[in-house]
Order: C-alpha cells, then structure tokens, then sequence
C-alpha cells in the first residue's frame, strides 16, 4: 500500500520495526525542506511574511489533529513525544490532583513511559500503584480491571495497544467505566493512534498521548490531547517565552490561554508542520484501511510461520499488526542479527516493557511490527529466512 511514497523502500529494505518508528513519505520531508528552505522563521513572533506564512501552518495542525481525534484543536499540546506527553499528565496535573493513598491501576505490559512517571510520582507523594493481571492471551480486559478498582481507584492508565503483545485495549468499554465511576482515564496512544481510529470524545479520554514519528512523521514531535477543563487545571512543567502574557518586578505574571501555555521557547516547528502533513496522509487512505490490511498481513505471517519447527510466538490472537516471537534456544538479539543479514529489520529486546517479564515468563523477544507499506512479499522473505533458520550461528558468529 502506497509503497512509492517511501524512498527508503528503494534500498531493498523489509521493514517491520514500525512500533519504534515508521518510514517517512517523500511529503512530509518536502513540507519540512520548504520550511527550512523557503519560510524559515518563529512562530508567533513576527509580523513578516514569511512569519506569517509559518504561523497559518503551525497553528492549522491544531485543526488537522482535532479533525484526526475529534477532539477541539485548542485542547491538543505540541510535545516532543509521547513521553514528554505522559510526563505532562503525571507531574503537571496528577501531582497536584492526588494524594497519598490514592490508587492508579497499571498493568506490567506497559511501556516505560507509561510506567516510570507513576513510580516516581508513588515516591513522591505517596499514590499506590496496583496491576492488573492480563488473561492467557496477554490482554488487559474491563473484568480484570475491575476486580482491582477499590473506593480509593482515581487514575486507570493504560496503552491502547501493547507495544510487545500487541493486545488492542477497548478503550470505549474502559473509558465508559471509568466516566460512570469518577476515574481519570489516561491513554498511551503511541501504538494506537497511528494504526487504528481513535475517537477522543466517544472513549470518554481524559489525557491522550501520542508521537509523530509513529505515524508517518518526523521525530521530537508529538501531542498531548486532554479535556479543557483538565488542562485548565495542569501546570506546565516549564516556564519562559511564549508561554506567558506579562510578568513583573513585584514577581506577578499571567499565562497565555491553553494550549499556548504549556509551549514554552520555540517549539518543533518544522516538526509541527511536518506532523500535519502525516496526519493528513494518513487520514487520505483511511485509518480503518490501514488496520485492516495490517490485520491481512498479520494472519498471512500467523499461518506461514506457525509451523515452524522451534518457533514460539507469544500472540497469535492479538488485533494488531504485531508479532511477537522467539526461535527456541536462540537468544532475541542474535535473532535480529541474523534477519538484518537479510536486510530485514526488527526488534529484539525487552522493548522497553521491563515488567512483561512477569506476564509472558520470558525477558526478550523478538518484534515484527507491520505498518501500511509492508505487503505480502515482505512477509514471504521473513518466512523463508525463518525457515532456514538452522543456518543462524554460522551467520551470526
């Protein structure tokens, strides 16, 4: 699908690594190369033409991402990603909502960005931090979650999709209940938005994070999207130009309205412009098109590889374009090692889900995560060097 789009495709490359980031369409490198070549300048600073220009282009990505969630403009944040995102919502909002004693369910499937914040937050303040089990495929579901909710439940938190198991939330079941029980429901979509529709306002989403090199656009961009109300309620967590309407001698100051004022300093502007561009290219071919030839994909490498002797794959029943897998004996790194000599390029490791671990009983795997330029043929050459795999040591050593 749209392969001619994607230059780095040329080189003979399969590439199934799109959960660490995605190729990029010629589109939005040449958006980005215009800025930079045609209309360099700052936003909201000058009343020039080129200024001018950059401001209509930057601030139109507002719209572009409210049409893409349904959600207001006004309320999407220009981040650097989604760490910096889910940072947003735990040290700008939810240090200053909860208090010790305070509960917020996890689950160790989660990445570390959705993970780390909350344990450092539990440091500091004192909230409890609980985990909901997953069932024998590796999927979080709503009675599991609810059989951990107490009184004392304020935050759910979760990924809308694994980024190991590729278990696919129901962010609409979950994000129902937690409206109809006073919980704050904050979702990782890093590994959702760029695969699947999201509808910010039907899920009932508190906070929803997610990155632009995900999803077809450059990286050290990303968006915090929230309700109005929440974000009227968070502190930024930096402060300086921009950001602010005055501040004076006698130390009084006054912000700018949200979004304005959690961009603090110039922004990631090109980067900003370059995130439109994505979402727009995405929106052209449709996002259940996308999921649904990922899903193609994903059951075509199912039921090639399945029988291969020695293989091990930890979710063959997940709703997502991710497999995860093991070759008995072989250790995940070596591998990766041995499919980049192939020029096929995964994931090995943890994946940056450190508690998994627990889940799956088994510390690394390897990750073929598909995206809308993968085709059939891509999977047939992954199938047959794992077939041949016998031969992997006198490759990689």
């Amino acid at each position: 699908m749209n392969r001619d789009d994607f230059p780095m495709l040329e080189s003979g490359i399969v590439y199934f690594d799109n959960g660490a980031t995605t190729l990029k369409p010629k589109c939005v490198v040449d958006v980005m190369d215009k800025y930079y070549l045609e209309h360099t300048s700052n936003i909201h600073r000058g009343d020039y033409d080129a200024a001018i220009i950059t401001n209509n282009l930057y601030d139109n990505v507002r719209n572009i991402v409210g049409e893409f969630l349904n959600t207001e403009p006004n309320t999407c944040i220009f981040t650097s990603g989604s760490t910096m995102s889910l940072n947003m919502v735990v040290f700008g909002y939810m240090k200053h909502h909860l208090k010790k004693g305070d509960e917020v369910l996890l689950n160790k499937a989660e990445h570390a960005s959705d993970a780390l914040p909350w344990i450092k937050l539990s440091e500091e303040i004192g909230i409890v931090i609980k985990y909901v089990p997953l069932n024998e495929d590796y999927e979080l579901t709503l009675d599991n979650i609810k059989k951990k909710v107490t009184e004392k439940t304020k935050v759910i938190s979760l990924a809308h999709v694994s980024n190991v198991v590729g278990d696919v939330r129901d962010i609409d079941a979950i994000g129902k209940y937690c409206h109809e029980n006073n919980i704050l429901f904050n979702v990782d979509g890093a590994q959702g938005v760029p695969h699947m529709k999201v509808d910010f306002k039907k899920s009932n989403i508190d906070f929803l994070s997610f990155s632009g090199h995900k999803m077809c656009g450059p990286t050290g961009v990303g968006v915090l999207v929230g309700k109005r109300e929440l974000l009227e309620e968070m502190e930024p967590l930096m402060y300086g130009g921009g950001m602010n309407s005055f501040f004076e001698e006698d130390n009084s100051y006054e912000l700018k309205p949200v979004p304005t004022r959690f961009e603090a300093g110039t922004t990631a502007i090109a980067e900003v412009i370059g995130l439109g561009e994505a979402i727009k290219y995405l929106m052209n071919i449709g996002m259940d098109k996308i999921h649904e030839h990922e899903m193609k994909l994903k059951k075509y490498l199912i039921d090639s590889i399945k029988d291969i002797p020695n293989l091990i794959i930890y979710n063959k029943n997940s709703d997502s374009g991710i497999v995860a897998f093991n070759i008995d004996g072989v250790f995940a790194q070596d591998t990766s090692v041995y499919l980049n000599h192939y020029n096929i390029a995964v994931r090995a490791g943890n994946h940056c889900a450190k508690m998994l671990k627990d889940e799956i009983n088994i510390k690394n795997t390897v990750r073929v995560s598909m995206y809308l330029y993968n085709n059939y043929e891509d999977i047939n050459r992954l199938v047959e060097v794992l077939k041949n795999s016998k031969d992997i040591f006198n490759i990689v050593l």
